[in-house]
């Protein structure tokens, strides 16, 4: 007999109505795409002020402690072919996972916003026309990245990625030989501690959304580890390019490197395909998350909603500081998805069919609090692996306690079973 809250190992074998799977080489593509982003390379200009060998360190320890969850997200949606919010489901039950997918899709479209706020800015900056004018521009490329869909992209976005590839090479040399550094500006009162904790915050964003992807992948190990490996390495690069602008050029602001290189066109393109492609993950997953609320409406209509809505919005606000919003992020899914991982790698639990799960739902909650109260403290590491380190011993320690207390729990003897039968024959007539 097996546990109904038990979860099977096996990867679902493929049937006739499976959906076109994804190769290794698209998932890389994918997160090719994403890893390029101008909010990353931006994100990059504060580690300057630690200079080039400290910043280097922050970079590389937070992203390797946020790839790490990265991959274990991933892997969880990659090995039941669930989507990310439905992977919430199996640890916070049916109603319960919908919270998660409702603040997702706040925070998803919080971020297109982002991005075609900074997309549009940059490209304005880099080539005459209003704002405005470039969010449009943006948006309507998002939405045609929506149309044809992550399993129909195919050359469209080898070619896309060819082409960021080359122009980021380029805007490499543009900022580490163009000359003698220029010094930060930056603040100096940026620690180490915080530099980490902001390099985390980066794939940490991700958490919620990478299953969305994975769980079409053909090989499900092998495009996770290179998702992964592919977004980590590429956001490090990001990052290095960000903070080599800040040190080198004596400016945070990409797009004036670019015009102050003369590479028009090219850091044009650069703006504007990169912004496109990172921006289409976040409304695409929108989407997907917003049929793990109604489930009638096609994710492919809610995602160009969240297009619409993001660039409305980036055509209306400023939104110049995104760091707040990155640390708000992480204090909702690093406990949330602290949790999944106990579920399903250690405690081997699913309890999607159940209404809530209040014990996880605490368990969350008390590591969503040590989040936001850890953000005082300065420490080596960040406070991101320390509070999903805490909230993981937790929900171990708080499954534990449930299996023991099933175990203790009587069971109905023969005699009483065979009593209750008559019984329960009785109240069906």
């Amino acid at each position: 007999m097996t546990d109904n809250n038990s979860i099977s190992s096996a990867t679902p074998s493929a049937t006739p109505d499976t959906p076109q799977r994804t190769s290794i080489f698209d998932n890389s593509l994918i997160w090719f795409g994403a890893g390029v982003s101008v909010a990353e390379i931006m994100t990059g200009t504060y580690f300057a002020s630690l200079g080039f060998a400290r910043g280097l360190a922050a970079i590389v320890l937070g992203h390797v402690i946020g790839c790490t969850m990265f991959f274990l997200a991933g892997y969880i949606g990659a090995r039941t072919r669930k989507s990310a919010m439905e992977t919430v489901k199996m640890s916070f039950g049916r109603i319960g996972g919908q919270l998660f997918a409702i603040l997702n899709i706040i925070q998803l479209v919080g971020w297109t916003s982002i991005m075609v706020y900074d997309g549009s800015i940059s490209a304005s900056t880099a080539f005459p026309g209003a704002p405005w004018l470039w969010a449009l521009v943006i948006g309507a490329l998002v939405l045609l990245w929506i149309a044809i869909g992550v399993e129909n992209l195919g050359k469209m976005n080898t070619v896309a990625m060819a082409l960021l590839f080359i122009l980021t090479i380029v805007l490499c040399k543009v900022i580490f030989f163009s000359g003698a550094a220029a010094g930060s500006t930056l603040d100096d009162t940026f620690t180490f501690g915080a530099a980490v904790e902001l390099a985390v915050s980066m794939p940490l964003s991700w958490l919620p959304v990478v299953s969305d992807y994975t769980r079409e992948a053909e090989k499900p190990l092998g495009a996770t580890v290179a998702s992964t490996v592919v977004y980590g390495l590429v956001s490090i690069w990001m990052f290095v390019i960000g903070m080599g602008a800040a040190m080198y050029t004596g400016t945070s602001d990409i797009s004036q490197i670019m015009v102050s290189a003369g590479m028009g066109i090219a850091g044009l393109l650069i703006v504007v395909f990169s912004t496109v492609t990172t921006t289409y993950l976040d409304a695409w997953s929108a989407g997907i998350s917003g049929e793990s609320v109604v489930s009638k409406i096609p994710g492919k209509w809610m995602a160009i909603a969240a297009t619409v809505l993001g660039t409305a919005a980036a055509m209306i606000w400023v939104m110049d500081d995104i760091t707040n919003f990155l640390y708000l992020i992480g204090s909702v899914f690093a406990p949330m998805v602290a949790v999944m991982i106990a579920d399903f790698y250690f405690l081997h639990r699913d309890t999607e069919h159940d209404a809530f799960d209040w014990p996880n739902l605490i368990v969350w909650f008390v590591g969503f609090v040590a989040y936001r109260l850890l953000m005082s403290i300065d420490t080596p590491v960040g406070y991101t692996l320390i509070d999903m380190v805490l909230t993981l011993v937790l929900a171990l320690c708080v499954g534990q306690v449930r299996k023991a207390m099933a175990v203790r729990k009587p069971q109905p003897t023969a005699s009483e079973t065979a009593e209750s039968e008559p019984k329960a024959a009785d109240s069906a007539k």
